[in-house]
């Protein structure tokens, strides 16, 4: 886990050091811009709901687009993606800049502008993070995750605090055109980096099959999809502190936007806080402590902002909040980054934060709803609650302690010759490989056969099947199905050396004469005289 001298030892990575600290000042103009846009809501309407609402048209996007964002991330070239996802950005705030200072925006135009900035990021985000593990070695990836993290926090600490000033001496549209700028600096670093290209030996994947296989992943990975779960609890309950500020900060504390920017400014120096705390806290507590500290001390935070009237207290709750908030969403994607191989990091890595942000986006329309209906500090002591509740989670569904996984591809898998002219697409394609299993071994083989299903499953296969012999019980046959061949393919070159041990083991206990059997079979009902002929050179004489 990352120690201080692993975080400076990334940063000599000088490729990894002129894109994170492009993403420094885009992260920047993209905190002032959220204060204005807040702010800006509150002076068009009077509607908490509305303020609560530009929170939502942020984080919506990304719940919505980004497993589409995650297949683009696995197939594509990542910095081609990110390019498109940083000029779209551009463009769309140079409209917001001009509309704002022509005072032309109306509450549901700042909404839609804010939306289509969230579909950028949404867009941006997987192939970012995903190429985090293409910079950095494997073993640089957590300290890599912190440092984004920190990277990030380090200019909530002080953005929010200037785009509140901003905000309250030139207005809005000049934080708008702070954020404008701020694209110049990470469009020029992509355009600058130029990673290296890995050759392809197979053609992309469809973007439906894609987009299945992303979702089979998880689904199949139980350990992940806890993690995704407890994100999108915390996302739903965590965000109502954010979404609500502005009218705490108002109402409550009868402040201004540079009081709003300042409060979001010790939010941000929690988080810092917190980035250097982690490697001590994990190598200290298990995942789980980490999660339920992360929940219950948010859930304080929380509860103090909605009793509190004083701006000082109100200042230490935020800072602990901070604390609680890069602490516990930099366990979730480290463990992400580090339980997935790099052929679906993307996905994977999108479907979290589809959980995190489709929370979020949820949780921004629902306390802004309860805001209305019972007040804003019932709604925030309501997000308590429904943080308590996150915690106690923990004790049926615990988050376990990840072991460090090789997830390097196995490369054992050679195709074999055949003598069918099939094509790419040619399919269905059916397997079945023999075991011979002793009678005593059974119950072990059937155990390692519950895990084979999954890994089978996991990468790509259909249908899979375990057959017992009638007249030989000895004998086992493992069947399942692929659409095509170069499916058939992509599911052998999918296994990694973490899954090389359920393989060896099944092997020794395989008492057959001969080794595994493994009839590779395409389905066929009939034959047209030139489909699936054999090969000329292969013909009897």
């Amino acid at each position: 886990m990352p120690k201080a001298d692993s975080l400076t030892g990334v940063l000599r990575n000088q490729t990894f050091r002129m894109l994170w600290t492009a993403t420094l000042a885009s992260n920047f103009g993209t905190l002032v811009q959220s204060v204005g846009a807040a702010w800006m809501m509150t002076e068009l309407t009077a509607s908490e709901s509305m303020v609560a609402l530009v929170q939502t048209s942020v984080t919506l996007p990304i719940m919505v687009f980004s497993l589409i964002a995650g297949v683009f991330a696995d197939n594509f070239d990542r910095r081609t993606v990110m390019l498109v996802a940083q000029g779209f950005m551009f463009l769309v705030s140079i409209v917001l800049t001009f509309l704002a200072f022509e005072t032309l925006l109306s509450p549901w135009l700042l909404l839609g502008l804010t939306f289509l900035l969230g579909c950028g990021t949404a867009l941006h985000n997987p192939s970012w993070q995903a190429s985090v593990g293409d910079i950095v070695s494997r073993e640089e990836v957590p300290a890599a995750v912190s440092l984004n993290g920190m990277g990030f926090n380090a200019m909530r600490s002080v953005g929010p605090a200037i785009g509140g000033a901003i905000v309250a001496i030139a207005g809005a549209a000049a934080a708008f055109a702070v954020n404008m700028a701020s694209y110049v600096a990470i469009i020029a670093a992509l355009y600058r980096w130029q990673p290296a290209q890995t050759p392809r030996n197979l053609p992309r994947e469809p973007f439906g099959i894609a987009f299945q296989a992303g979702l089979r992943y998880v689904a199949m990975s139980p350990n992940l999809a806890k993690v995704i779960m407890r994100g999108f609890i915390f996302g739903v309950a965590a965000v109502a502190l954010q979404a609500l500020l502005p009218i705490v900060v108002r109402d409550n504390l009868q402040g201004n936007a540079f009081v709003f920017g300042t409060l979001l400014g010790c939010f941000g120096i929690g988080a810092v806080v917190g980035a250097f705390a982690n490697a001590e806290l994990r190598a200290r507590l298990h995942n789980e402590t980490i999660t339920r500290i992360g929940f219950l001390g948010f859930a304080v935070s929380s509860f103090i902002l909605a009793v509190s009237p004083w701006a000082v207290l109100s200042a230490a709750a935020l800072v602990l909040a901070g604390v609680c908030w890069i602490v516990t969403l930099s366990l979730f994607n480290v463990t992400m980054q580090m339980s997935t191989p790099r052929w679906v990091v993307g996905r994977t890595l999108a479907l979290y934060q589809t959980g995190i942000f489709g929370g979020m986006a949820a949780g921004s329309w629902l306390w802004g709803a309860m805001s209305e209906s019972i007040g804003t500090n019932g709604a925030l002591t309501g997000a308590a609650l429904t943080l308590l509740l996150g915690a106690a989670i923990g004790l049926r569904l615990p988050l376990p302690d990840f072991a460090q996984l090789n997830l390097d591809p196995l490369n054992r898998f050679a195709a074999p010759p055949l003598r069918l002219d099939l094509t790419q697409r040619s399919g269905p394609i059916m397997i079945m490989v023999d075991y011979e299993v002793a009678q005593k071994d059974v119950q072990e083989f059937l155990g390692l056969m519950t895990l084979r299903r999954r890994i089978r499953i996991r990468d790509g296969a259909q249908q899979w099947t375990l057959l017992r012999d009638l007249e030989n019980p000895d004998v086992w046959t493992e069947t399942y199905h692929v659409p095509t061949w170069v499916e058939y393919i992509r599911h052998n070159q999918r296994r990694t050396k973490s899954d090389a041990e359920v393989t060896e083991r099944l092997l020794a206990l395989h008492k057959g004469p001969t080794p595994l059997r493994v009839h590779r079979m395409i389905e066929r009902q009939t034959v047209t005289p030139h489909d699936d002929m054999p090969r000329v050179a292969d013909e009897p004489d």
